[in-house]
C-alpha cells in the first residue's frame, strides 16, 4: 500500500464532513459512494485513526477527525494559495471554483456569465449550484455567493455588482378586476403572492416611500418557495407579487406586468459575497472582476 498522504484523499474527508455523508459528498465530487468510502479508509489506514464512527443511519465525525479536519482545511487552503500564486504570476487563473446563487437570478443571468468566464480562462474548474435559500459560503464550503439582497453577514466580504430593487408588481387584468392599491394598507385586501426565497421574511414586505422603511403584513390564496412561480402567477392574473426589477423589467416593457405603488421599493443589490480568507486569491479576484464586465441585467435594473 502507498503510505503517502494524498491531497485528493484530505479532499474527500473535508467534503464528506462538510456533506455530512459519503453519498452526498460522492455527488459533489462525482465519485462512488463505495470508492469514497475506500479513500477514507486509505486515510484512516494511513493516519492510523478513526475518523468517523458509522452507523446504519449517520456518520458521525470523532475526535481524532476533528484535529485531522482543522489541519487539512489549512493544508488544503495552502495549496490552492500556492496555486493561486504561481497561475496568477502566469496570468492564466486555474483550480476549482465553487459559485452559488439563488434559482431564478442564478438560472437567467449568472450562468451565462459563468459560461462566458469558463470559455475566457480554460484553466478554471466552475461548480455551479443554485438554491433557494441563504447559503452559508463558509460552512457549505462555497468561494462565491452571486447574490441578490442586502442583508450580508459581516464576516464576508461584498462587492456589489449592480444597483437593483424589487417593486410591486400586477397584471393590468388583475388590477382591472380588482383595483389599483392606494396606499400600502390597501394590500391587505388585495391578493399577495408571498415567496419563501433566500433574505425574504416569509409573507412580510419591508419597503421604503417617502416616509422611511414601513412594513406590511400579506397574505393570498396563493404562496410558494420559487421567485418565477410567484411572477407567473402574477402574469397570470393571480395577483401582486414583489419581485426584483432585473426579473420584472421585461414584463414591464411589454405591458404584461404594472407597477404597482411606485413610490416604494425594496433595496436589493447584486452582489459577489465570499468568505475573509479568499480576499487575495487571484483566480476569484479575477472571477468577480469578470463578472462585474459581463454580467448582463435588463435595462432599468436600478430601483
Amino acid at each position: 500500500m502507498n503510505n503517502l498522504l494524498q491531497n485528493d484523499d484530505l479532499r474527500v474527508f473535508v467534503t464528506v464532513v462538510r456533506k455530512g455523508s459519503f453519498a452526498a459528498a460522492a455527488e459533489e465530487l462525482g465519485m462512488s459512494p463505495a470508492y469514497v468510502s475506500k479513500r477514507i479508509g486509505v486515510l484512516e489506514g494511513i493516519l492510523n485513526v478513526r475518523l468517523f464512527q458509522r452507523t446504519t443511519r449517520r456518520i458521525v465525525i470523532t475526535g481524532d477527525g476533528e484535529q485531522v479536519y482543522a489541519r487539512a482545511q489549512t493544508i488544503l487552503e495552502n495549496l490552492d494559495d500556492l496555486i493561486d500564486e504561481v497561475s496568477e504570476r502566469r496570468r492564466a487563473p486555474s483550480g476549482m471554483l465553487r459559485i452559488c446563487s439563488s434559482f431564478g437570478f442564478g438560472r437567467k443571468l449568472v450562468a451565462p456569465a459563468i459560461a462566458r468566464l469558463a470559455a475566457a480562462y480554460p484553466g478554471l474548474q466552475i461548480r455551479f449550484e443554485v438554491f433557494d435559500r441563504l447559503v452559508d459560503t463558509v460552512a457549505e464550503g462555497f468561494d462565491l455567493d452571486v447574490r441578490v439582497g442586502d442583508e450580508i453577514a459581516p464576516q464576508l466580504i461584498a462587492r456589489r455588482l449592480r444597483p437593483n430593487g424589487r417593486i410591486l408588481c400586477a397584471s393590468p387584468a388583475y388590477l382591472a378586476r380588482h383595483g389599483t392599491p392606494k396606499n400600502l394598507q390597501d394590500l391587505a385586501g388585495h391578493q399577495c403572492l408571498p415567496i419563501k426565497e433566500r433574505d425574504h421574511p416569509f409573507g412580510v414586505w419591508r419597503l421604503r416611500g417617502k416616509n422611511g422603511e414601513e412594513t406590511v403584513k400579506v397574505s393570498g390564496a396563493l404562496s410558494t418557495n420559487h421567485g418565477e412561480i410567484a411572477l407567473r402567477w402574477a402574469l397570470d392574473g393571480a395577483g401582486i407579487v414583489l419581485r426584483s426589477r432585473w426579473d420584472a423589467q421585461p414584463y414591464l416593457d411589454a405591458g404584461t406586468l404594472a407597477v404597482v405603488l411606485p413610490e416604494y421599493t425594496q433595496e436589493a443589490n447584486v452582489w459577489a459575497v465570499y468568505p475573509q480568507r479568499l480576499a487575495g486569491s487571484a483566480k476569484l479576484r479575477v472571477c468577480v472582476e469578470f463578472l462585474d464586465q459581463h454580467l448582463e441585467m435588463p435595462r432599468h435594473g436600478a430601483a
